[in-house]
């Protein structure tokens, strides 16, 4: 498949993933020729006029979908990087009219280096904190729409990115789990850090766990479609990943070519050890015909986690064809989690006789 061709299969699936009406996204798509930066029928300047055409409609959130797919799947050129810019300044734009949404910045000086920025509503030290975050093609304003519902559910929520993607400048790397602890430290004195739940999808269900492992402040972790270890090491199934993945995966890393990218994914799988220290609820959607993580990744997280839940669906990567039923049982999970188990609170971790919460 070419470069163009794997670019709108994947975008339908975005699309879709983002509520955007699939006959609308293959008109859309149907009017892309090429990729090439300064066409007027290139991928970024069709969904970039497409955004824009909704911005001036008074449809902000709607332009926001539409600039996320200019920038997809990373913002690597300069058509992708002025729409990277029309998603944030218009989310911005539509928070502003909103009530309580909040935008938090820090830098990740301790770690790798780099700014991280995030979207936050119900900001309280009485509230547990939840932090949401996507994939490697993610932007955090896909998700921040759901910032006034979950504050409406009792949390203190932050949405942000994967390093690398978005307003996310850290280098990903075998240590980017890092990230999440720091960001727990700057919420120190915003939220319930002690009772923290992720909402953490693909690629950030990875770092989740390896953050989960290592930082007892998190106490659940819930996720979609999370490579844990096959897809790094794996030599049978990498060729079977797909260009897209790769390709944003050696930007987000920086290495040089395939080769170096290879090398340096090996240090991100999560061994059995590292698992095992993962003493907490982790509820899992799989999908059934998942074309970029292995399903080993399940067997592993089966062999080794105590308390381990899998929703599985037929459908491809994140499952997009079943978005409210994705939806609909990670919040039932993380409420029943959170709330409805919360009077049995658990001795605390490493001491004899605890159990996961």
């Amino acid at each position: 498949m070419d470069h163009l061709a794997e670019l709108k299969e994947f975008a339908r699936l975005h699309a879709r993933g983002q509520g955007m009406k699939a006959e609308h996204a293959t008109r859309v798509l149907a009017r892309i020729t090429n990729d090439t930066t300064g066409d007027p029928e290139s991928w970024a300047a069709v969904w970039t006029a497409e955004g824009r055409a909704a911005a001036g409609r008074g449809d902000l959130l709607d332009a926001c979908r539409h600039y996320a797919l200019a920038r997809f799947p990373y913002h690597g050129d300069a058509d992708r990087r002025d729409a990277q810019r029309l998603c944030v300044d218009t989310f911005d734009q539509w928070r502003r009219g909103q009530e309580g949404i909040q935008r938090l910045e820090f830098t990740d000086a301790d770690g790798a280096g780099g700014t991280v920025a995030c979207w936050a509503a119900g900001l309280d030290r009485s509230r547990p904190l939840l932090v949401v975050m996507g994939g490697i093609v993610s932007v955090k304003e896909q998700w921040a729409p759901l910032l006034p519902l979950l504050s409406r559910l009792g949390f203190a929520v932050v949405v942000t990115e994967l390093p690398g993607v978005g307003e996310n400048t850290v280098t990903y790397g075998p240590d980017s789990w890092r990230t999440l602890s720091l960001l727990l430290d700057r919420l120190a004195d915003r939220a319930l850090v002690a009772d923290t739940s992720m909402l953490a999808l693909s690629f950030s269900g990875h770092l989740a766990l390896g953050a989960a492992a290592e930082d007892p402040r998190i106490r659940r972790v819930l996720t979609v479609g999370a490579p844990v270890a096959g897809f790094f090491t794996d030599e049978a199934w990498w060729p079977r990943v797909p260009g897209i993945t790769t390709d944003t995966l050696r930007r987000l890393t920086g290495s040089e070519d395939l080769a170096e990218l290879r090398d340096r994914l090996a240090g991100f799988a999560l061994t059995p050890e590292r698992l095992r220290q993962v003493r907490i609820p982790v509820r899992y959607v799989a999908s059934s015909r998942d074309e970029i993580i292995p399903d080993t990744d399940q067997t592993l997280l089966r062999r080794t986690l105590d308390d381990v839940r899998f929703k599985t669906f037929d459908d491809v990567h994140g499952s997009p064809a079943h978005l409210g039923a994705t939806r609909r049982w990670l919040f039932s999970q993380l409420l029943w989690l959170r709330f409805a188990r919360r009077r049995a609170r658990p001795t605390p971790r490493g001491a004899v006789g605890a159990r996961p919460s």
